[in-house]
């Protein structure tokens, strides 16, 4: 089995993956905080019983593949599945196979989130120009054609950091839970910042779309993949052709399978 690791900048996603004859299946998922200042030792023994709570043994773990955008985690997390699971992490990373051709004018800039929610996309719906939008901390918009030119994309502040922004620049605007409201109007101070979240959200998401469809894809409709943390409040919006939480999982199986054998430093 596969331990695959998305370390995100407010959280880590973490899932077990089985090779089967159908292809990979989720065993098991589970977060942790980003702590850039937790040990070798916390990060090990967390993995190692968390896996046990999920009825899974850490010895099944053969590979353990790893994206992340926080590099300050990065020594004590490959040195925790180093020293408690005798695995050397495979990371996706710039040099190692993607199957896309990254188009950014610096390669290296982009996230390998990104870079892995790209690879799971083209593997799922080859021959399709792609959008991937991934609500996580920030929501991130990617453009994929169908050759598997990583074009690029767009970034805005995700749901959470802009209702944090707002707690915490001004003087009496509370936190607010993060959800679907039905309407727009709010009826309270509360209602209005959820609506404003949600709608502000919406709206952007429906019209940096509708630009990448015109810029990129020369009018024609781009296929659209949500994922990430909050991508199930949009569920119903008619934004999605297709929600996949896991993706940036699956695409981490995918870039691990394309390295097979090589070697990492």
């Amino acid at each position: 089995m596969i331990l695959a690791l998305d370390v995100g900048n407010s959280q880590m996603l973490a899932g077990v993956i089985e090779r089967t004859i159908d292809g990979p299946v989720i065993r098991a998922r589970f977060r942790r905080h980003s702590k850039s200042g937790a040990s070798s030792d916390e990060h090990g023994l967390f993995f190692r019983e968390v896996l046990r709570e999920n009825d899974i043994d850490p010895s099944k773990i053969n590979e353990v593949a790893i994206c992340s955008v926080v590099p300050d985690v990065m020594y004590s997390l490959k040195a925790s599945f180093q020293k408690y699971f005798k695995r050397t992490p495979f990371v996706l990373q710039a040099g190692v196979k993607t199957g896309l051709r990254v188009k950014y004018r610096n390669p290296v800039e982009v996230g390998a989130d990104r870079i892995a929610n790209a690879i799971g996309a083209t593997s799922r719906f080859p021959d399709k120009n792609l959008v991937v939008v991934d609500l996580g901390t920030a929501t991130t918009f990617c453009a994929i054609t169908r050759e598997k030119d990583y074009l690029g994309g767009t970034i805005i502040a995700g749901m959470r950091i802009s209702g944090e922004a707002l707690e915490s620049k001004t003087a009496k605007l509370p936190s607010v839970e993060i959800l679907s409201p039905e309407q727009a109007l709010g009826r309270s101070t509360i209602e209005s910042i959820q609506s404003g979240l949600y709608y502000g959200h919406l709206g952007a998401m429906r019209e940096i779309i509708s630009r990448f469809q015109e810029e990129v894809f020369k009018g024609e409709k781009p296929f659209v993949i949500g994922t990430g943390g909050f991508s199930k409040l949009f569920e119903g919006a008619g934004i999605f052709d297709v929600d996949m939480p896991d993706l940036v999982l699956l695409g981490l199986y995918d870039a691990l399978q394309m390295n097979e054998g090589s070697t990492q430093s």
